[in-house]
Order: structure tokens, then C-alpha cells, then sequence
């Protein structure tokens, strides 16, 4: 016995480990019931547990595995529940009642997952949270907000840093105080308050391991829980969550590692996962899903051995081998020394290797043993000896995964010698002569198949060439001979045992052969590759054989037919099967397998009536159905313009009807597509839509559906309409559909046409329609786009596998070695079939017939016979996890199961690809009659809400970094694929709707969401996926999202311009990268190449041309740009000289005939136009120097064909030397703009001599004119070195034959001069780019000097004024005073312009008349003119000028008033004369009343300069006009 302070210190160190403890309580075992007795109330004064612990422990009995210690448990607690103090004011009542119907309350079906979210930034505001908790408490709010705001709160919670707000605001007493308001007698007001209350506690416990330490010790509380789950007892997901609560409160004590250190700490740990030892998985039911720790107790003590265990034999042995291994360093010398004669070195006896140790070793020793085997396999005298030596080398290779890797060492080297081949080679290069002979070959064939198979993912190629070489011996080949039996071979078939051995080696024969077709999808060896493409017309030719002299149907020899249907079925799978027998062409053996396949076909199905009346055939029907589809894809690739499709019909009716001439069609399809079997209807419709993509499939399917009600398109409709059918039928429908719609359709009977389309009859009225109008009705009538709307959402975006969440485990499992538990196999998920899942091949045919009729009765809401809630979206079926508890379980695989029939089967995104595809091909037909029908059924909203580009990310993290826990690579792979292919065809049908109306699309709060997710599927890193498969899907899909993304921004940049950016600027480092990408796969992917650089241009020049048309807009500086992403941060710059690289080395590494070299150029060009950063990163990759040279090699080389014979052949190869100068230039351009460095660069690289060198070809093409002018407006903007070097004189080699609009001149100033000069230009573009540049040049003092010289301004005075009511300058008029305008700004240029006789009369003149774009260049010449002291004479000299000034302070334009004003000022400022002459009373007076006037106007004119400017200017004048 005990002291009472041993025993209490005893209790007290229990008290940690009683949850692990009480996974053992038993009411059968006595340590089981030992533990049992800790929970059970004494009989003396004191009991054995605390209180509170041993209520605990009550409550964990509840989740122990075995009823009967959970019976006990209710009939502690019921006791315990009676006695507490006011029981009689709690609800329930306890009797036996309701204890019967609780036993099993705790034991769940759907865990919920203990894991919360840490987001990096906070989504919600914390005033927004403590607003919804103000609702959740107040007494005063209606008890439905006060759920609603608990549900948000609930939803809040998820992320664990707002648990920090709702700790201060004290959530926790208000949660307890509303479930003890629940329990009372009174508190069914408040039960739907419960259900989120326990959730909102279990999210703050799960993040909270101090709470969770202070809530376990409060008995009231786990009481009150306990009551709530008997009160709800028949909802579940109020007793999962009491169930969730109770496995953090109960269990807290084993979750924390401070508890079980021999000395605890004060402060319990806080770890970042609620965690639990393994062991209370395997002991325990528990409602939750946790993470688990401590497989085996760190504190388990190992004991030693006793000297008695060390003498048993099994111990002896052990040593004695793992002596020996040590003493010779391993097996392989300890081997050696054993088949070595040399003496070995004496050692003890109890240390010698018996000869059953030295045959373990050999054994175990893998190289050792299959040299073993090897040497077997050579010396054997029997079959016997050669088949146990190929099932241990089988053994070997395929059990043991280190030697299938083909890692070095023994194993590795033994595994690709090629002794073992030569060992095997004897076995098959000869026909079998007998049965054992068979059943060896058997075997080998068998370990073989198993070898390829366990070695795909690192073929040996050494293996596969080995194989096919034996399969193509030129001599006998027996192994595809062995396919097909002889007649000596067909007698013997009465023989059982023969026969079922020769079947057997068949069967092995076509799996060996299938893994080799399978096994060479990831071969790159060109000689393998060659040889696999002659065994497979070799094979293609013996199964065909088999295929014709299988046994007769009625002998039911099914299996063999249908293995070798299997088998064809894989074989035609692959493209090009057909084409490489050098004695039969591909098209006579696609003809062969036809003929065949439709015997098959029509002898085990449609003579049979289908497979209504027969269960037998069912594979064979599948198999032949499969093959036709890929027969179908194989004759249309060898036929080539070769008519094939009437080779595809069959007589329709009796035989017996021979009086009646038969029709040939393809009747023989139609019955397929209402099989029982969802396989062989999808199948069957995928042949229909192969078949019609060509117009004689059409009209031939149409004509074999006349005596079907509906025709060809009812029937078709009404499978793709049909709620009950699984999405992967509807969607070969849709193809079908899509098909037939691209043949153009009349509007109306035209007789003699082929395709009529659609056909609708109308009894009543006896109308009839034909064509469009039919297809348009036919659509009207079926509902169409109403069924379509429900099938967009009803989409599910989930992963399409099997539901493993089956009843295998429920409360009857727990009957099943409850004793076992420990062992892990227990919860290994394994398929099983549940009640209420039917056999496909269970369902009637009549319950997947089409309808008679198109729908005679009114259009009935889709939802009404379907298991989803009235409001079910596809929202619903996004998230994963515990949200799908709400939801119907998902379906299997639409193409392994039938769906139940009267209900609506969940839609898959492929379904709805097939749909955007059809909805495009409509568009196309009938754009505004669709169009309408989009608008009303809002279907491009619906479909663009699907778009997430999150679920993709997240699959794709998945794949990156597969986890144990992870679903199979496989479901994740094919659910990212058909997300990608629903977006493809989804950005196909929305650049549709743009070209035929924009409107569709273009909506703000439909393009924002749209372009945000577009660039988050852009930006998914798939680096890591290893897949080619899903890479090339994601390359096909951001091909099509660029086109959309640029043609979004072609047809409405000013509104999508900004989402783009903004998107873009959120993943800009990942948009770098993905462009990089992009621009690295011309070679590979030349289409996602274009798109990308495409959409890059595009994007640039948008946002080029929004800043030219508002620079004063103050908002696009608000928003980010692509300029300022490139240029203006730091961190981006390594980013853009790596995005720079990969587009200057897409251009540069192509050959200038190179269509993708333009594309390239066309990014560069917009690229250089506005990123200063990426133009000195082009300056510093020498692109400057490079066009220089480019140019300079065009001209020598232009130069050198001139001098040839042969204008067509000259004329043809100009035309692209002339593409490529245009492009070097147009680069240059983009290069130097605002760009000093560069230009500077241009200048010492000779860009003008080689430009002047170029001149007479340039004067050929007017486009290549007006480029090679903008790239020297560019160059000369603002560079005054640059404008010098034009007026440079050099001399060039120009080729004597080229005509051109002028000679050469010295410098290509005077060029510039002599092109203006000739007026008026057939090209009032050049025209206008030529005064362009001289406005440039005429700020230079080098160029004026020049221009003066030439008299080229002469050519000003010659320029005609406007006649009779025209009252506007012409647009060459205003190029010339452009010109001037920039010439008066120096005082040498306005020398000039004065020297000019009636100059400054023509320019009086002009002033009267207005333009556009510029009113006021004369005034603001005579501005210029003003300011010079030596003007001012001939200024004043010239009253017309003086009256013109003086009339611009009367102007109805302030600028003109202005200019008037500050000219006046500038003439009379020092000048007396001009103070004497202005002092005349028509000027006096109009300065005054100007003056007067601008003071009333501008009381404020500080604060606008020009306001002010303008008052300081008058009262200037005012001044010096009274000043004497």
C-alpha cells in the first residue's frame, strides 16, 4: 500500500498521460480496466481524479474505438450530469432515451480540418471586424443579423492574426454565455446562434494554446458543450464541431511537449500546429484532422540484452554474419573470398559461415544473385530450371527499387550489361514446339513486359533497341507470328490445357506489346524511333490478322477478340501507324482495319439490336468504337484529297428486304450514341464530330438521321441539352454542333444545294424553315441559351476522380480486429463501392434514348430535379476541403461512370470549352442574333466569372512540390489541362464578341477581374512542372490570352490600359520572367512567341499613345505605367536588361527572311520608345553600331545589284533589302529618341554620311522616306551637334542607274532643301515630315547659314493665299510658317526673314486667316522680329504689321492678345521713334481700353503667369506711351 502522499504524487504525474493511457481502457482486458477505474466515481469521501480530470476523462471514453467502453462512458457521464448542481433547469432531460440514440455521437464521417490561415497582409479592417462583433453581441440586434455577423465572424477567424482583435473585445465569455443560454430551459431562442458560436470558439483554440490551457480546467464549460451535442444530437455538423472542441480541450495536455519533460516549465510552449501523438490516432475516433508527432514515444526504455539471449541461436547468427561483414569490409569482399581457392586465414569456429549463411548471402546479395541467375539461365537442362531462374530475376529487378534506378554499383552495371539479353535471345528467336515450351516463353515475356513497365521513367535504350531488332528480324520472327495461329494450331484447339496456355502467351504477347507503344511516348533516340515506327505498321498488320480469324461470335471466344481490339486500340493511338510497311501503302491498311472494325461493329451490335437485348460484347463493342475514332484521324492524315468517307458506310435495313434497294450511310453510328455504356456514347459522338469535319461527314450523318425525329441537329441538341448526361457525351455533341455550323448554310430552300443545315416544320401553321432561320428557331425553341446559363453554373472546378470518402470505415468497421489497431494498413482508403453506386452497364437504354420529340413541353427551371441548393454557382465548388461537406459529393470520372438519370450532372470545364467553341462558330453564323442572346442571358459575365486564377496557382504548387498527402499528379495535372483549355476557347469567343461588338466585353466591372486573372495565369511559374504535356497546354493558352490581351487593348485601351498595368505592376518580376520565356521558344513555340511579343508591343504603344493624347491629365501619373515599372525603380533594372538581352537576341539571331526576326523588332522598337534604361542597355549591347554596319553592307549591296541584269529578280530581292533598312532605321529611330548619349553615339558611328550614302535610294520609296525623316527629326531634336553634321559635305557610291527626284548633292542639308523645294509633293506625309526637319534644323546656326545660301526660303513668297470664301491657310502654308517661326527665334534668322522682299506683307495677309492647329504663327513671328533692336525700324516702317498688333488687343483671343501686347511692349521698349509713331490715337486708345479692361477681367492675376504677364505688358505700355 501506498502513503496518501506517494499516491497523490503518483496521481499527480499521471494526470499528463491519461489521454494516451485511456486508448487502452478495455472492458474485457484488466489493464483495461484498471484505466477504466480511474474515471468511476469512489465510494469513500475523496475520489481518485481531480474533478475537472476526471470529467475530462469521462468525455475522452466518448472517443475511444470500442462501444462498449463508450456505454460506460454515457452511464458515467448520465450520472454525472444528474447530480450537477441545477440540473433541473438545463436541458436535455437525461434518461435512457436519449443516452440510447448517443453512443455513437461522436464517431464522424467527414473530419474537419484543424488549420488556420496566416496571410502576410490583412484582407479585412479591424474597425470592420469590431463592427461585426458589435452586431454579434448586442441584445438589441434581431437574432438573424446577430447569426449572420457570428457566420462572418467565423469566416474572419480563419486568418490567425484578426484573433488578436476579437481576444480584446472578450469573444469568448459571449460565445459561453449564448451556449449556456442554449442549454437552459429557455434557449431555443437562441439555437441558431450555436452552430457558428462553436465554430468561431474551435478557430480562437486552435490558434490559441494559452486559452485552450485555461478553458480545459473549466468543468461547467465541457459540461455545457456535452448538453448542446445532445440537444443537437441530429445535426452533424454541430456535433462534429462540439467533437473539434473537445479534441483541443481534451487532449491539450499530450498536445504540448512541456507536459511530457520530466520538469515542465512554468509557460506552456506555443506551438504554431495543434499536434498529436500517433498513437491517439490509432486508439481514438477523432472528429478532426491533426497533425501527428511521436510515431514511437521518446521516453520507450530498450533493455538491454541478458546473457541468455546472447546463446540463442537466432542471436549467434546474426552476430556471426555481421562479424564476418565487418571483418571483409562489406558483402561484395566477403563474396570474393568465398569463390576464391586461395587459403583463407583461420578463424574461430563459432565465427565460420555455415553453407545456409553463405546461401543467404549469395541470395540476398542482388549483383551476386542474378549472376546467379544468369549462370542458371546458361547451364539449365530443364524448363523448370530456366522459368525458377526467370521468377528470381524477377524477384530481383522488380522488387528491389534501388536496382531499377540504374544507379552505379553492382546491381546498375549487372542491369545494363547486355549478358542477359544474350542469355534470353535463345528462348525468343524459336517457335515454341509444346506446352512447356510455351509456358517458358510465358514467363519471360511476362518479366520482360514487367521490366519495361517498372522502367519507363529511365528507359535503357540498349533494352529497347535489343527487343525491337528481335521483333524485326528479316528471318522468322516468331514473337509476332506466335499473334496469329496456324492451321496445324486451330486443330489442336480442342485440347483445354493447350489452348488455355496459347491464350495465356497471347495475352502476354499484346501487354508486352502495348508497353512498348506506351514505353517509347518518351523516347528521343532517332534509330529507336525508327524502328518503333516499323514495328508499329508490323504490328498493325498482325492484329489484323488475329482480328480475322478470331473465333466466331457464337462460340463466345470473346476474350481473345477483345484483347486484340485492345491492343489495335492502343496501337492506333498513335499517329502515323499506318505508314511504314514498304509492301502496303496506309491507305490500303486503313481500308483493311475498316473493313474489319465495321464487321465487328455491326456482328456484336447492330445485328444484335444493340446491347439492350445482350450483356455479352460490352468490351468489345468499347475497344472497336475506339479504334474507328483513331482510324478515322489516321485516314484523314493519309488520304490527302483521296474521297474516303463513302468507305465508312453501311447498308441500312433488313437483308431480307432484297426487293428494296439499300441505301449506303452511317445509320450504323446513331444507336451508339444512346448506349448504356458513357464510354462508348462519348466515343461514338467522338467519331460522329471527327467524321463531320469534313462536309461530306456532315451531309452523310444528316442523311442518316432523316427518319429520326429532330434530324441530325434535334438529335444532336437534345444529347447536348440532356441534364442527365454525363459532360464528356455533351461535349463530343457540342463538336458535332461546331462542325456543322462551319459549312455555310443557305437562308432560305435552294434546290440542288447540298448542305441545307437545320430543318423545322411547323404543323400547326405548316411553315417550314431552312437554314439560319431554322437553326435560329431550333435554338429558340430548345431553349438554348437558357440551358446554358444553368450549365455555366452548375460548373464544378474540382478535381474529377473517385470519392474516397466511403462508408468502408463507419460504425460497422468497428466489430472488425479491434485488437489490431495499431497496425497501419487499418487506414489505408481503398475504393469500394457503396450502396448507392450503380453498375454503368445496370442503367437501361431506354433511359439514355433521345427524346422522340425536341422538347413539345414548356421549359422547366433546371434546378428543379437536381440535388444542388436553388442557389448552388460554381463558387460553391471551388474551395476544397471541409466546404465540400455542404455540397452533394462529387461525381466520379464522367468518363467511368453513367450519371443517375433526373439529375443534373455536374458540368466540367471541358464541357463548357466545347460550348465557348460552339458559342464562337454561332457568332460567326448569326452575329447580331447571338450577340442579343449573350447580352440577355448574360453569358460572357457567367462564363468569365469561371476564370480563376488562383485554383490554378494552386494546383500548379501542388505539382511543384508533391507532398505524401497530396492527390495524384495525374487528377491535378487534368484538372490545370481542362482549366487551361476552357480558358483558350474562352479567349477565343471573347475576341469574337470584340470584333463583332465590344460592348459585349468591354465593361469595367467585367474587364477588371477578367485582366487580373489573365495576368495571374500569365505569371504562374512552371518551372518546376515536369509534365511536356501540361506545359504545352500552358503555352497554347497563354498564346490565346495574349491575343486577347491585345486586342482587348486595341479595341478599348484607354479603358483596359490601366487594369493591365496594374496587374502587371503586382507581378512584375514574374511578368519579366514570363516574357523571357516567351521570347526563348521561337524555335520551339513560334505562335506563344508571337502572341507575347505581340502583346508587348501593343501594350507600349497604348500606353505611348495615351500620354501624347493627355499629358496634362494628372491621373495617369496616379496610376502605374510600364515606363515607370521599367525605368524609374532600381530593383527592376536587372529585370529589364534581361527582358532587353532576350529581345535583342531574338532579333539579331535570325536571318533577315526570318517572318518571327519582324516580330522581334516590332517589341525592340516599342520597347526603345519608352525606356531610357532599355535604350542604354541597346547602346551598350552596340545595337547603334550594329544598324550602322547593317545599313552600310544594304547600301554596298544594293549598290552591287543595281549593276546587274535581271529587273524582276532585282526588283524582288530590293523589296526585301528594303524591309530590312526600314526596320534598322525605324530602331535607330526608337533608339536615339530624347536619348542625348545615344545620339551622340549615332554622330560618331557617321549616321548622316551613311544616310547621305543612301539617299538615292531612299528617293524610290516613299515609306522608306518618311522613316529615314523621322529618324533624323528624332536625331536632330534638340542636338545641335547633330543638326551641324547635316550641313557636312560627303561623298558617297551611288549606282548609276537609280531614278530618283533629285541629284546628289554635297551635303544632305542641300537633299533636305532640294526635296521641300519641289512643290507641291505627290506624298503630303514626306511633305509634312521634310518641314518637320527643317524646323529642327532651323534652330541651328550651321543650318540657317545653309538655307540662306540655297535661297530656299524664296520659296516662301511664291506660296498662294486662299481664294474666294475659303478662309483657311493651306496645310503647306503652315509647314512654312512653322518654319520661319522656329528661324525668327535667332536674330541672324530673322535677318533673314527681313531681307525677304514682301515678306512682311504676305505674312500681314496670312494673319487674317485661321487654321486649326496653329492661328497665331504670323503674330508670333512678328513677336520674334520685334524683340531685335535692328528689326525695329523696318518693323515700324511697315504699317500694316503696326495696325496688325495693334488690332490684337481688340481680339476676341487672349493668346493673340497677349502676343500683341508683349510685341508693342518689346518695339517700343528704348526705341523713341516707335514711342512717337505708337502715340497716334487708334493705338493710344486701344492700349487704354485694353489696360482697363485686363483690370476689371484679372483682379487676381497673380494667380495665372499669363494673366500677369499680360497686365505687366500693358501697363508698360501705358507708361511709355504717357511718358513725354
Amino acid at each position: 500500500m501506498m502513503t496518501a502522499l506517494t499516491w497523490n504524487k503518483f496521481i499527480e504525474s499521471l494526470c499528463p498521460v491519461i489521454p494516451i493511457l485511456q486508448g487502452y481502457a478495455d472492458t474485457e482486458d484488466p489493464l483495461g480496466n484498471c484505466i477504466l477505474l480511474l474515471s468511476k466515481a469512489s465510494s469513500d469521501t475523496e475520489e481518485m481524479l481531480p474533478c475537472t480530470t476526471r470529467l475530462k476523462s469521462m468525455l475522452r471514453l466518448l472517443l475511444v474505438k470500442k462501444p462498449s467502453v463508450r456505454s460506460l462512458a454515457l452511464k458515467l457521464l448520465a450520472f454525472h450530469l444528474t447530480s450537477e448542481e441545477g440540473a433541473d433547469t438545463k436541458r436535455p432531460l437525461i434518461d435512457a432515451r436519449v443516452l440510447s440514440r448517443v453512443t455513437d455521437l461522436f464517431i464522424g464521417k467527414k473530419p474537419i480540418e484543424l488549420r488556420l490561415d496566416d496571410r502576410r497582409e490583412l484582407v479585412i479592417k479591424l474597425e470592420t471586424v469590431e463592427k461585426v462583433y458589435e452586431i454579434f453581441t448586442s441584445d438589441d440586434v434581431d437574432l438573424v443579423l446577430r447569426k449572420s455577423a457570428a457566420e462572418q465572424l467565423a469566416v474572419i477567424m480563419q486568418d490567425i492574426k484578426m484573433h488578436a482583435v476579437v481576444k480584446k473585445l472578450c469573444l469568448i465569455d459571449k460565445i459561453i454565455e449564448y451556449l449556456n443560454e442554449c442549454v437552459s430551459q429557455d434557449g431555443k431562442v437562441v439555437e441558431c446562434l450555436v452552430q457558428p458560436c462553436l465554430t468561431l470558439l474551435r478557430k480562437v483554440l486552435c490558434g490559441d494554446p494559452v486559452m485552450r490551457v485555461s478553458l480545459s480546467q473549466q468543468s461547467s464549460l465541457l459540461t455545457v458543450l456535452f448538453r448542446v451535442s445532445l440537444i443537437f444530437h441530429e445535426d452533424c455538423s454541430v456535433v462534429t464541431e462540439v467533437g473539434a472542441l473537445f479534441c483541443l480541450l481534451l487532449f491539450d495536455e499530450v498536445s504540448r511537449m512541456d507536459m511530457w519533460s520530466v520538469n515542465p516549465s512554468n509557460k506552456p510552449s506555443l506551438p504554431s500546429v495543434f499536434s498529436l501523438p500517433v498513437s491517439v490516432f490509432r486508439r481514438y475516433h477523432l472528429p478532426v484532422h491533426v497533425i501527428g508527432h511521436h510515431a514511437v514515444s521518446p521516453y520507450s526504455i530498450v533493455l538491454p540484452l541478458s546473457a541468455d539471449c546472447l546463446a540463442l541461436k537466432p542471436v549467434s547468427d546474426m552476430l556471426r554474419i555481421a562479424w564476418n561483414l565487418s571483418w571483409y569490409h562489406g558483402s561484395d569482399n566477403l563474396l570474393k573470398q568465398m569463390n576464391s581457392e586461395t587459403k583463407t586465414q583461420e578463424i574461430l569456429d563459432a565465427l565460420k559461415l555455415s553453407t545456409e549463411d553463405i546461401l543467404t548471402l549469395k541470395i540476398t546479395h542482388m549483383a551476386s544473385g542474378l549472376q546467379d541467375c544468369l549462370h542458371s539461365i546458361v547451364q539449365a537442362a530443364t524448363h523448370r530450371e530456366v522459368r525458377a531462374a526467370v521468377t528470381r530475376m524477377s524477384f530481383y529487378l522488380l522488387n528491389d527499387r534501388l536496382s531499377l534506378k540504374g544507379c552505379p554499383g553492382p546491381c546498375g552495371v549487372t542491369l545494363k550489361s547486355l549478358a542477359w539479353h544474350t542469355a534470353l535471345n535463345r528462348f525468343l528467336q524459336v517457335l515454341p514446339a509444346c506446352t512447356e515450351d510455351e509456358k517458358l516463353l510465358i514467363d519471360i515475356i511476362h518479366f520482360l513486359n514487367k521490366l519495361i513497365k517498372e522502367q519507363r521513367k529511365n528507359s535503357s535504350l540498349e533494352l529497347l533497341n535489343w527487343i525491337l531488332e528481335l521483333l524485326l528480324r528479316h528471318s522468322a520472327n516468331p514473337l509476332l507470328d506466335l499473334l496469329v495461329l496456324t492451321e496445324s494450331q486451330a486443330r489442336e484447339e480442342t485440347d483445354d490445357i493447350r489452348t488455355a496456355v496459347r491464350q495465356q502467351l497471347q495475352k502476354e504477347l499484346i501487354a508486352l506489346f502495348d508497353t512498348l507503344l506506351l514505353n517509347f511516348m518518351e523516347v528521343t533516340d532517332r534509330k529507336c524511333s525508327e524502328l518503333l515506327y516499323v514495328f508499329q505498321t508490323q504490328l498493325a498488320l498482325k492484329l489484323l490478322q488475329c482480328l480475322k480469324v478470331t473465333d466466331a461470335p457464337h462460340f463466345y471466344g470473346l476474350p481473345s477478340l477483345e484483347r486484340t481490339l485492345r491492343g489495335m486500340a492502343n496501337l492506333t493511338a498513335f499517329p502515323g501507324w499506318s505508314s511504314h510497311s514498304p509492301l502496303t501503302k496506309p491507305l490500303d491498311i486503313c481500308v483493311k482495319y475498316l473493313s474489319g472494325l465495321l464487321e465487328v461493329i455491326t456482328s456484336f451490335y447492330v445485328e444484335r439490336g444493340g446491347n439492350a437485348m445482350s450483356f455479352m460484347g460490352k468490351g468489345v463493342t468499347k475497344s472497336t468504337i475506339l479504334c474507328l475514332l483513331h482510324l478515322s484521324h489516321e485516314m484523314m492524315a493519309q488520304a490527302g484529297s483521296l474521297e474516303w468517307m463513302s468507305l465508312w458506310f453501311l447498308p441500312l435495313g433488313s437483308h431480307s428486304e432484297e426487293h428494296i434497294p439499300t441505301q449506303q450511310g452511317l445509320a450504323w453510328l446513331i444507336p451508339l450514341w444512346v448506349d448504356r455504356d458513357p464510354e462508348v456514347r462519348f466515343t461514338s459522338l467522338g467519331l460522329g464530330s471527327a467524321l463531320t469535319t469534313l462536309e461530306t461527314g456532315c451531309v452523310a450523318l444528316a442523311n442518316s438521321c432523316q427518319n429520326i425525329s429532330g434530324g441530325l441537329w434535334g438529335t444532336v441538341v437534345n444529347i447536348l441539352l440532356d441534364q442527365s448526361e454525363c459532360s464528356m457525351v455533351r461535349r463530343e455533341a457540342a463538336f458535332i454542333l461546331q462542325n456543322l455550323l462551319v459549312i455555310p448554310m443557305p437562308t432560305e430552300i435552294i434546290k440542288d444545294y447540298t448542305w441545307q443545315g437545320p430543318c423545322v416544320h411547323d404543323e400547326d401553321s405548316g411553315l417550314s424553315l431552312i437554314g439560319k432561320p431554322a437553326l435560329q428557331a431550333l435554338l429558340y425553341h430548345c431553349h438554348f441559351y437558357e440551358h446554358l446559363n444553368q450549365m455555366v453554373k452548375h460548373c464544378y472546378l474540382g478535381r474529377c476522380m473517385f470519392d474516397l470518402n466511403f462508408s468502408a470505415f463507419d460504425r460497422n468497421s468497428e466489430s472488425n480486429d479491434l485488437n489490431g489497431l495499431d497496425d497501419s494498413f487499418k487506414f489505408w482508403r481503398a475504393p469500394s463501392r457503396t450502396s448507392q453506386d450503380r453498375d454503368p452497364s445496370s442503367l437501361s437504354t431506354s433511359e439514355t434514348t433521345v427524346a422522340p420529340s425536341l422538347g413539345s413541353t414548356e421549359f422547366q427551371p433546371l434546378v428543379q430535379s437536381t440535388t444542388l441548393l436553388p442557389e448552388a454557382s460554381h463558387d460553391q465548388f471551388v474551395a476544397q476541403g471541409h466546404q465540400e461537406s455542404t455540397s452533394p459529393r462529387p461525381p466520379h470520372d464522367s468518363s467511368l461512370s453513367a450519371p443517375l438519370p433526373k439529375l443534373c450532372v455536374f458540368v466540367t470545364p471541358s464541357l463548357l470549352s466545347a460550348m465557348c467553341s460552339l458559342l464562337d462558330n454561332l457568332l460567326t453564323i448569326a452575329p447580331r442574333d447571338t450577340a442579343k442572346a449573350f447580352r440577355q442571358a448574360h453569358l460572357i459575365e457567367l462564363l468569365c466569372s469561371i476564370a480563376d486564377a488562383t485554383l490554378i496557382q494552386t494546383c500548379v504548387q501542388e505539382l511543384r512540390a508533391l507532398l505524401p498527402s497530396s492527390p495524384p499528379a495525374e487528377h491535378t495535372q487534368a484538372q490545370v489541362s481542362f482549366l487551361l483549355e476552357y480558358l483558350s476557347s474562352l479567349s477565343r469567343l471573347l475576341q469574337s464578341c470584340l470584333l463583332v461588338e465590344p460592348d459585349l466585353v468591354i465593361q469595367d466591372e467585367l474587364v477588371k477581374p477578367l485582366i487580373t486573372n489573365i495576368i495571374g495565369i500569365l505569371t504562374i511559374c512552371t518551372k518546376d512542372v515536369l509534365d511536356k504535356e501540361l506545359i504545352s497546354a500552358f503555352y497554347h493558352t497563354w498564346t490565346h490570352l495574349f491575343n486577347l490581351l491585345a486586342m482587348l487593348l486595341r479595341k478599348a485601351g484607354a479603358i483596359t490600359l490601366p487594369f493591365v498595368t496594374v496587374a502587371l505592376a503586382k507581378h512584375w518580376t514574374a511578368a519579366i520572367d514570363m516574357f523571357c520565356t516567351c521570347a526563348g521558344l521561337s524555335a520551339t513555340c513560334p505562335a506563344l512567341y508571337t502572341a507575347s511579343l505581340q502583346f508587348l508591343s501593343v501594350l507600349l504603344t497604348e500606353e505611348a499613345k495615351g500620354h501624347l493624347q493627355a499629358k496634362s491629365k494628372t491621373h495617369l501619373c496616379c496610376s502605374p505605367t510600364v515606363a515607370s515599372l521599367l525605368d524609374d525603380s532600381q530593383e527592376n533594372q536587372k529585370s529589364l536588361e534581361q527582358l532587353s538581352d532576350v529581345i535583342l537576341q531574338c532579333y539579331e539571331g535570325k536571318s533577315s527572311k526570318d517572318i518571327l526576326k519582324r516580330v522581334a523588332a516590332n517589341a525592340l522598337m516599342s520597347l526603345l520608345a519608352v525606356s531610357r534604361r532599355a535604350q542604354k542597355h541597346a547602346l551598350k549591347a552596340n545595337l547603334i553600331d550594329n544598324c550602322m554596319e547593317q545599313m552600310k553592307h544594304i547600301n554596298a549591296q544594293l549598290n552591287l545589284d543595281s549593276l546587274r541584269p535581271g529587273k524582276a529578280a532585282l526588283k524582288k530581292k530590293e523589296d526585301g533589302v528594303i524591309k530590312e533598312l526600314s526596320i534598322a532605321m525605324q530602331l535607330l529611330r526608337n533608339c536615339l529618341y530624347q536619348n542625348e548619349e545615344c545620339k551622340e553615339a549615332a554622330l560618331e558611328a557617321h549616321l548622316v554620311p551613311v544616310l547621305h550614302s543612301l539617299w538615292p535610294w531612299i528617293l524610290m520609296d516613299d515609306s522608306l522616306m518618311q522613316i529615314s525623316l523621322q529618324l533624323l527629326c528624332v536625331y536632330t531634336a534638340n542636338f545641335p551637334n547633330g543638326c551641324s553634321s547635316l550641313c557636312w559635305s560627303s561623298c558617297g557610291q551611288h549606282p548609276v542607274q537609280a531614278t530618283h527626284r533629285g541629284a546628289v548633292s554635297n551635303s544632305l542639308m542641300l537633299c533636305i532643301l532640294k526635296l521641300a523645294s519641289q512643290m507641291p509633293l505627290e506624298n503630303t506625309t514626306v511633305q509634312q515630315m521634310v518641314f518637320m526637319l527643317l524646323s529642327n534644323l532651323a534652330l541651328s546656326h550651321d543650318c540657317k547659314g545653309v538655307i540662306q545660301k540655297s535661297n530656299f526660303l524664296q520659296n516662301f513668297l511664291s506660296l498662294a493665299l486662299p481664294k474666294g470664301g475659303n478662309k483657311h491657310l493651306s496645310n503647306l502654308t503652315i509647314l512654312w510658317l512653322k518654319l520661319l517661326l522656329n528661324i525668327s527665334s535667332g536674330e541672324d534668322g530673322q535677318q533673314m526673314i527681313l531681307r525677304l522682299d514682301g515678306c512682311l506683307d504676305l505674312l500681314t495677309e496670312m494673319s487674317k486667316y485661321k487654321h486649326k492647329s496653329s492661328p497665331l504663327l504670323p503674330l508670333l513671328i512678328f513677336h520674334n522680329v520685334c524683340f531685335s533692336p535692328a528689326n525695329k525700324p523696318k518693323i515700324l516702317a511697315n504699317e500694316k504689321v503696326i495696325t496688325v498688333l495693334a488690332a490684337c488687343l481688340e481680339s476676341e483671343n487672349q493668346n493673340a492678345q497677349r502676343i500683341g501686347a508683349a510685341a508693342l511692349w518689346a518695339l517700343i521698349y528704348n526705341y523713341q521713334k516707335a514711342k512717337t509713331a505708337l502715340k497716334s490715337p487708334s493705338v493710344k486708345r486701344r492700349v487704354d481700353e485694353a489696360y482697363s479692361l485686363a483690370k476689371k477681367t484679372f483682379p487676381n492675376s497673380e494667380a495665372n503667369p499669363l494673366n500677369a504677364y499680360y497686365l505687366k505688358c500693358l501697363e508698360n505700355l501705358v507708361q511709355l506711351l504717357n511718358s513725354s
